[in-house]
């Protein structure tokens, strides 16, 4: 089986108004990620998809169809998709960087390989080490007070069980944020913070303690990118264990992140780390270091969902039980791109176990919300 032409779709997909997403960087309330098509010398087509947001790894739309179209099509016409470290290596080499974008060839040759075995990606991946079915927390934005605590009672009355809020701006109102938060789902829910790397370090830590009373069972990424030291030494003095998400794209931040012994756990996710392949060293590496990790997201529709899930169930120190993750992209979206959207139930989310990604996408739909 070999590669024999690539296509690739700008898609604009706006997100539900109750689901619009505020954070340290900004706002978003509509999604354009590109839609990535493989087809095959054997008639086999794989799908995948670059959750790029510029303000969070760089990427845009437009410069993911770019790199797509005219330097990495040419690079995997004739390679079989079987062979994902050649493959890997040629567009690693083409480009530094660009992870979501690379992701998404990852994901459509694993979906190529996936069908041509007959197995969902998870067998391929050595198989299930967890039900297929796993429970996620929800992420809440940055709202004011009363809309926060609002959303937050309606999640835990849906079954979550993690709820997460989104920091890392004015002091004062993330802490009226979070206390509201907390009074209105009781002491019995799990309540974690995502500072999206807002706060250095001297801020950090003063609302991490300000927050002593809110119970925080986990802070993700309260320092910038990139800052192991500013993050060292928040874990080093506040209380709750620090998760690390922004600060680790590669293996090496990875690496550096065991140099530094600056967190408790480690935020993975397929579209972030340049693939399945590359997301599951981040996981095996920590795993050497004693590190569990979790699953993030970037508000990923079906296909890139469906490479999470398949991660998620395959992938041991993917500790979802004890750190849960974020697999629940394609609920926030007003609709979705493939014929049979993943099974999302409430904080329940099933992996596919049809071939390859297991979802299959609309092609209809992909080319009827093209991105202006």
């Amino acid at each position: 089986m070999i590669i024999t032409h690539v296509e690739s779709f700008a898609v604009e997909i706006p997100l539900k108004p109750e689901r619009r997403m505020v954070s340290a960087l900004g706002r978003h309330e509509q999604s354009r990620f590109l839609v990535v098509r493989l087809g095959t010398d054997v008639g086999l087509e794989g799908a995948g998809e670059a959750t790029v947001m510029p303000r969070w790894s760089g990427e845009t739309i437009w410069g993911a169809k770019a790199l797509v179209d005219h330097v990495f099509a040419p690079l995997v016409m004739g390679c079989d998709p079987h062979d994902l470290q050649a493959i890997s290596a040629r567009l690693d080499a083409a480009s530094v960087h660009n992870w979501f974008t690379k992701a998404a060839m990852e994901m459509a040759c694993w979906d190529l390989q996936g069908k041509a075995a007959a197995k969902p990606v998870y067998e391929l991946l050595g198989g299930a080490c967890r039900p297929r079915q796993f429970r996620c927390r929800f992420s809440l934005g940055a709202y004011e007070p009363m809309r926060a605590a609002e959303t937050a009672a309606e999640r835990v009355a849906a079954g979550f069980t993690t709820i997460k809020v989104k920091v890392g701006g004015r002091s004062e109102e993330d802490l009226a944020r979070v206390r509201a938060v907390r009074a209105a789902i009781g002491t019995h829910v799990d309540l974690m913070i995502d500072a999206n790397g807002g706060w250095d370090a001297g801020t950090a830590i003063r609302c991490i303690h300000a927050m002593d009373d809110c119970h925080l069972v986990l802070v993700e990424q309260p320092t910038p990118p990139g800052d192991y030291g500013a993050l060292a030494l928040v874990r080093r003095k506040v209380r709750p264990p620090i998760l690390a998400d922004e600060t680790c794209f590669d293996l090496v931040h990875a690496q550096e992140i065991v140099r530094h012994d600056c967190c408790d756990a480690i935020s993975v996710y397929p579209g972030k780390n340049g693939g399945i392949a590359k997301a599951r060293a981040i996981v095996e590496l920590a795993a050497q270091y004693g590190i569990p990790c979790s699953i993030g997201s970037n508000l990923e529709w079906d296909i890139a969902t469906a490479a999470m899930a398949h991660l998620v169930v395959a992938t041991p120190n993917l500790q979802v039980e004890n750190y849960p993750g974020d697999v629940l992209g394609p609920a926030f979206h007003e609709f979705s791109i493939v014929k049979r959207p993943l099974a999302i139930n409430g904080p329940l989310v099933t992996a596919p176990d049809e071939p390859g990604l297991g979802v299959e996408v609309d092609w209809d739909i992909v080319r009827a919300h093209p991105c202006a």
